[in-house]
């Protein structure tokens, strides 16, 4: 793996119904009211009814004092189960959220692999990569937090 290449794992365990957590995910234009990682997003085409080819750019900030742009497509759903999508731009990659339910509880994984494309970051990842996941880390942790607190739920696990 290069140096600028990261696989990322996100587990998060929240005490709420499945659709609900669904919804909150899938709707990309209210990210940024309870994701604080995201500054904004911009949708750019609905897709088809499935949501596949949905299209938006999404402009992302963590701890570390710089942003990330890119723009998001969907490229395949599994209602209430999976999403996939590449990206382009800042970072280009390939994600995939996975959402399963036992007793009321609903996890959700989230797969990244991707590479950074911004040439100050690229120049410094080698130092700085530890650095980097961690603020990519603290990134999620903002997203399980705002998901509990915009579904009014209990965060079991992040």
């Amino acid at each position: 793996m290069s140096v600028n290449e990261y696989n990322f794992v996100t587990v998060l365990k929240i005490e709420a119904p499945l659709q609900a957590v669904w919804d909150v995910i899938c709707n990309v234009e209210d990210l940024p009211d309870w994701w604080k990682a995201v500054v904004s997003t911009k949708v750019l085409d609905l897709g088809d009814m499935n949501g596949i080819n949905h299209l938006s750019e999404q402009t992302w900030k963590g701890v570390l004092p710089y942003k990330l742009s890119m723009t998001s497509k969907i490229t395949e759903v599994d209602n209430l189960k999976s999403i996939k999508l590449v990206a382009t731009g800042d970072v280009e990659g390939r994600g995939k959220w996975t959402f399963t339910e036992e007793e009321g509880i609903v996890t959700v994984q989230y797969n990244w692999d991707a590479k950074t494309k911004q040439k100050g970051i690229n120049f410094l990842a080698f130092f700085l990569k530890p650095l980097l996941a961690w603020n990519h880390d603290e990134m999620m942790r903002w997203g399980a937090k705002g998901l509990a607190n915009k579904l009014n739920a209990r965060l079991i696990q992040y």
